[in-house]
């Protein structure tokens, strides 16, 4: 517990000391002020958690993080378990959404096994950082302990400081685990105090009757565990996922590390969650790539305040959405740094 507790100690709260110089420069580029919107706040806000005025942005890194659940024997899934291990060698092959849409954008991805219901080790291209084979099936028992959930966010802060000697300027959130939006939707639920059935879809596009029972199964779970909301660990613990508390742990780690950190979807909001409750400074690091179609993400946007940059009707994961923004925050950058102002371009400015 100890490299946790370092790292939340690390994590600074923004103080907001650039903001008005930035804003200023802003105002002075060739537009009307405030005429590029949200592009404007996204550059405020990367200068900020960076503290560079002239921020850079070339090591963009995506985090995939990859785990199974014990959960799928109870039908919540259109898709078997193994799924998940045959997607990751996909991961490695370079042919999966997050592999074109990375290459588009000039991210690398970091593959990891967190908790596969199978054994990597021979790999290469993955990082072993397994917890278990797996969580256990939760309608019956914790997903694991209160130690697992520990070491599972601990595992992806060493991932974190391992590739952050590579160069990292921005990361952005991903995972691969076959039933991973039950405890997702498990985790929103309890840290909101949403209703189940308001946070629960369909995850990888289950029928209406497998709804109705993966909706029952995460009530069950909830009224036989009693997650506390307050305590970030107890909820991964008894409705979560290996490739989640990884997740947690990478966002925290970003953040003590001042770095910005592009989430992804619904299941990257869950690990967000996480992390805002563990340290609600972490929401000012945090960008929203885009919104779900799961109905429980925008709910976990709103509970921790951020609003997301896309909505593109996607659903799959994998870090698809954070690569795809990554492209819209770093021209929030280069406008920043590349545009002309009214005086360097002889552009007259508004008439008062």
């Amino acid at each position: 517990m100890k490299n946790l507790q370092d790292v939340l100690a690390k994590i600074e709260k923004l103080d907001g000391s650039l903001a008005a110089k930035t804003q200023k420069r802003l105002d002075n580029l060739t537009k009307p002020q405030g005429s590029l919107g949200k592009l404007e706040d996204l550059a405020k806000q990367i200068v900020e958690i960076t503290q560079n005025e002239n921020p850079n942005l070339k090591n963009k890194v995506i985090f995939t993080f990859a785990g199974d659940h014990g959960v799928t024997q109870e039908g919540v899934s259109a898709f078997p378990q193994e799924v998940t291990t045959q997607m990751v060698y996909n991961f490695v092959s370079g042919g999966a959404a997050i592999n074109v849409l990375a290459r588009h954008v000039g991210a690398r991805v970091v593959v990891a096994d967190l908790g596969i219901a199978s054994n990597l080790n021979t790999t290469p291209g993955v990082i072993i950082k397994k917890v278990k084979l797996g969580t256990k099936n939760m309608t019956h028992t914790p997903a694991m302990t209160r130690e697992e959930a520990l070491t599972a966010i601990e595992n992806g802060i060493i991932i974190f400081e391992q590739e952050l000697k590579n160069g990292i300027d921005i990361i952005g959130t991903g995972e691969m685990g076959i039933g991973n939006t039950t405890p997702s939707s498990a985790i929103v639920s309890a840290i909101t105090g949403e209703k189940v059935s308001l946070v629960t879809g369909t995850g990888t596009g289950i029928s209406e009757e497998a709804l109705s029972n993966k909706t029952k199964i995460i009530q069950k779970t909830l009224d036989r565990h009693k997650p506390n909301p307050q305590d970030a660990i107890d909820v991964l613990s008894k409705v979560g996922g290996f490739e989640i508390g990884g997740l947690v742990g990478v966002i925290l780690a970003a953040t003590a590390n001042r770095i910005p950190v592009v989430l992804d979807g619904f299941i990257s909001g869950a690990a967000a969650l996480l992390a805002y409750t563990l340290e609600p400074k972490t929401k000012d690091y945090m960008i929203a790539s885009h919104c779900s179609v799961e109905q429980g993400h925008k709910i976990s946007l709103d509970f921790i305040g951020l609003s997301p940059i896309l909505d593109l009707n996607f659903r799959l994961g994998e870090g698809t959405g954070a690569a795809l923004s990554m492209t819209i925050i770093e021209a929030s950058v280069k406008i920043l740094k590349e545009m002309a102002t009214f005086e360097s371009a002889a552009v007259s400015e508004k008439l008062d």
